[in-house]
């Protein structure tokens, strides 16, 4: 049975063999562990290289080891660091021999990270800022799991908890102490504007999509009718084959998607089926689809071999600001369409450069007016979202009495609360961390 007071240990690194694997500890026989293999436990927070023996006294590898003393440590217990060269009979022997000493045992999924919360060395957004930082696959993911993980992001959610609580205290004051001198007049004039601004403030971050684009990817939705090279296209851009090309109408049935970095942002791009009127039934499917895929991309490619007329152009909610009509096949016969914002030949390789750029462009424009203070995690959005419910309840209904408003704002607070993990629930930590790989 796992106990919060049990030494854990786990290989920290990636899949053997490696070059070098790290084996990580923490908990109260952290320093004894290595003092047992290795004889002597090197100055704290310094890199000794030192013979890693098993039980036996058998000697398993050279390699570095590392101590932390808690509270200075990730988890803010006793710490300590293995490196031994990375193959898979190496590291099994120094597992076993770490495991065979009383009051070790193995790390549970995120236990590490776990511990250092309860410990309290990070809040729940640095704990999930550490969990985007691992799975990030582009510049700009790095640079807002950065964001998350420094403590940014927890700094405004405390920022709004704070102006929470001097409402209800100002509230709480004239309840309790209507009649004193130095209780600042009625709570209306010095509240209820600040906690409207506060109010503002979080539905504003709730409308900036500069966080979800950057996590998700910008999407892009190409479509067209049949056979207007929106399969060829997509190949192009993923540069392999993702997408059957043929010159039979209707082959995509389905939507096609593939991620790929421009210029450090995550781009999704979707191939759909071809828009056109048919008795297909498996085919008006994928239609259906390809539809509810260009309704909600951030930019649509139109796709046509022939002049483009406006009327043509799909209406599933996407503005005309964020189409852009491309000519395909333009080696037949260059300039001759019309209606089109650019052309392109997949075949020739004319044209592709251009509208990779065009759509580089706008994926960086979607984010240049965003900021880092947006929500990253739709954990964050739900929470936040039921704040603002909350505050506009306190806000709207001026009827209620005093002591029931300032209930309502208590509640905005217990949810903002629970984004940071300064108010928790088990079931909640236990989701978060069953995210993290053991050995974090």
């Amino acid at each position: 049975m796992d106990h919060p007071g049990d030494t854990i240990y786990a290989l920290s690194t990636g899949s053997l063999p490696s070059g070098v694997a790290v084996i990580r500890l923490s908990g109260a026989e952290s320093i004894h562990v290595i003092e047992r293999l290795c004889g002597t436990v090197p100055e704290p927070r310094v890199a000794a290289l030192r013979k890693v023996k098993g039980l036996d006294g058998a000697v398993i590898d050279e390699g570095l080891a590392l101590v932390f003393k808690g509270p200075a440590s990730f988890t803010g217990e006793d710490c300590a660091e293995l490196q031994v060269h990375g193959g898979r009979a190496v590291v099994q022997a120094v597992l076993e021999a770490i495991g065979s000493l009383p009051g070790l045992r193995q790390a549970t999924a995120g236990e590490f990270t776990r511990r250092a919360f309860e410990n309290g060395k990070l809040d729940l957004v640095e704990v999930e800022g550490l969990g985007e930082l691992i799975h990030a696959e582009t510049e700009l993911q790095r640079r807002f799991a950065r964001y998350l993980a420094d403590g940014h992001l927890s700094a405004v959610y405390q920022r709004w908890m704070d102006r929470l609580s001097q409402g209800r205290a100002l509230i709480e004051a004239e309840l309790d102490f209507y009649d004193e001198d130095d209780i600042p007049g009625k709570v209306s004039d010095v509240v209820w504007g600040d906690l409207a601004a506060l109010h503002a403030e979080m539905i504003g971050s709730l409308s900036d999509r500069t966080a979800e684009i950057v996590r998700d990817g910008y999407k892009v939705a190409i479509a067209g009718p049949p056979n207007a090279g929106k399969s060829t296209l997509l190949n192009a851009l993923a540069k392999r084959d993702i997408a059957i090309v043929t010159d039979i109408a209707g082959t995509t049935r389905d939507v096609l998607s593939v991620d790929i970095d421009l210029d450090g942002m995550k781009v999704q791009i979707f191939d759909t089926a071809g828009l056109r009127e048919t008795d297909d039934a498996v085919e008006k499917i994928g239609i259906a689809r390809a539809r509810d895929v260009i309704a909600k991309a951030d930019l649509l490619l139109y796709l046509s071999a022939e002049a483009v007329v406006e009327a043509e152009l799909p209406t599933d909610g996407t503005s005309r600001e964020n189409i852009l009509v491309v000519r395909t096949k333009a080696e037949k016969n260059f300039g001759s369409a019309m209606g089109h914002d650019l052309e392109i030949s997949a075949l020739e390789n004319f044209g592709l450069d251009s509208l990779v750029k065009h759509i580089s462009d706008r994926a960086a424009a979607s984010v240049a007016n965003g900021h880092f203070t947006t929500p990253l995690l739709s954990r964050h959005r739900n929470k936040i979202e039921n704040a603002i419910l909350a505050l506009s309840v306190a806000l709207a209904d001026t009827d209620k009495s005093l002591e029931l408003r300032a209930e309502d704002l208590r509640v905005a607070a217990q949810c903002l609360g629970e984004i940071t993990g300064h108010v928790s629930a088990d079931a909640l930590l236990g989701m978060v961390f069953s995210q993290f790989c053991v050995g974090k």
